[in-house]
């Protein structure tokens, strides 16, 4: 018997998860201010949090980050120097300017002030109960987050439709684990020691 590797298995999973995202996205248009709503009141304590621009079908960060706005945080958006690199977190405000970054998604400019997060909100492809997140397999966030927790503290959020979780994440050495995953139909606190 054969047995596919962790990163083999992966990409298998992603082509499927890519089109049932689009079909969640479809059924609940108002999911994300759903999930705002569900937002448990330990994310409030955060002062600087980062967002991130939505992509394709991904779920929109938006309603929550105005709900931590409005308790006073202060927003992050992060941008991609190399594509290899971790991402910078740079000061955000309705209205500031965008520009590529190195993926080619609208960031805040190089020379907006830098800051880094203490709640970082992260989009994915599908999410475990453990803390497994899969995401679009560039290692981008497994890296922004192991570089972030080797200086600090720091809360990863996933962003999620409730229909986007599975048993098990297949997991890689460098993948880092969410602390919790916030969907339209409530919160989930990672399991990690199960």
């Amino acid at each position: 018997m054969v047995h596919a590797s962790p990163a083999s298995a992966k990409a298998a999973l992603r082509l499927a998860l890519r089109d049932q995202r689009k079909r969640l996205k479809a059924q609940a248009p108002d999911a994300a201010e759903h999930a705002a709503a569900h937002a448990p009141a330990g994310l409030f304590v955060f002062k600087v949090v980062a967002g991130y621009r939505r992509q394709g079908a991904e779920l929109d960060p938006g309603p929550l980050i105005r709900r931590l706005e409005r308790a006073g945080a202060l927003t992050v958006l992060p941008r991609a120097a190399r594509p290899d690199a971790a991402l910078d977190f740079h000061v955000f405000q309705r209205g500031d300017a965008l520009e590529p970054d190195a993926y080619r998604i609208r960031s805040p400019a190089p020379t907006a002030p830098l800051r880094a997060p203490q709640l970082l909100i992260v989009p994915l492809l599908a999410f475990d109960r453990h803390g497994g997140r899969m995401g679009q397999g560039a290692g981008c966030y497994d890296r922004t987050l192991e570089a972030l927790r080797g200086r600090g503290p720091v809360f990863a959020l996933g962003l999620a439709y409730a229909g986007q979780q599975v048993s098990r994440i297949p997991a890689e050495p460098h993948d880092q684990t969410l602390d919790g995953i916030l969907t339209e139909k409530g919160y989930i606190e990672s399991a990690k020691d199960q």
